[in-house]
């Protein structure tokens, strides 16, 4: 009886540590995707590098010019780098991070942005999408879902984002001060559509 108390004990052991170690090494690897090439930057251009980027963690996007998105990093166009500038960004259940935001600074053309179900966009991914130049100009339509890592905070920063036409914030649990953070986005975005499922 004894004998087989312990061969449970140990096999629950094994479970456990099997998922502390398979979560670690995920969260190890999205580091490794998240992790800013710079040398690839300047060889491959802005838009080249962030689509390798995206899609090696998850996300899709869309160019300039084309209706279609792009989901499969090995499909990855070919041809004049001019030709792809990203348009459109779907990171929904991807695994992009802090981090890797260095990728989105040479951007010009991105006007859309959906993160749904991202579980390491905190605060300071959005307190960073604010203070992107190019994005401030050209991001006109933002999606945050259920994100529960985003708080006020981070919501809050998106007030620098001026030329955005539509905001939707949804099942985000770390929302507190939901009518004075909502007050703060409609007196700063006065032309932009602010719609929340909270």
């Amino acid at each position: 009886m004894l004998f087989a108390k312990t061969t449970a004990s140990f096999t629950a052991l094994r479970c456990i540590r099997s998922h502390v170690c398979r979560r670690n090494f995920w969260g190890w690897l999205n580091a490794v995707f998240n992790k800013v090439d710079y040398d690839r930057i300047k060889a491959v251009g802005p838009d080249r590098a962030a689509s390798e980027w995206l899609l090696r963690c998850g996300a899709s996007v869309r160019y300039k010019g084309f209706d279609k998105w792009q989901k499969d990093y090995n499909h990855l166009p070919t041809g004049p780098l001019e030709k792809f500038r990203i348009e459109g960004i779907d990171a929904t259940e991807s695994c992009i991070m802090f981090k890797g935001f260095d990728y989105l600074d040479d951007l010009e053309y991105v006007e859309e942005i959906k993160f749904q179900r991202c579980m390491y966009i905190q605060d300071e991914c959005l307190e960073r999408l604010g203070g992107i130049e190019n994005l401030q100009k050209s991001l006109q339509w933002l999606e945050i879902i259920s994100c529960g890592n985003v708080t006020d905070r981070g919501i809050i920063t998106l007030h620098h984002l001026k030329n955005l036409r539509y905001l939707f914030l949804s099942d985000l649990p770390g929302i507190e001060e939901k009518e004075k953070t909502l007050q703060v986005l409609i007196t700063a975005l006065p032309t932009c559509e602010i719609k929340v499922d909270l």
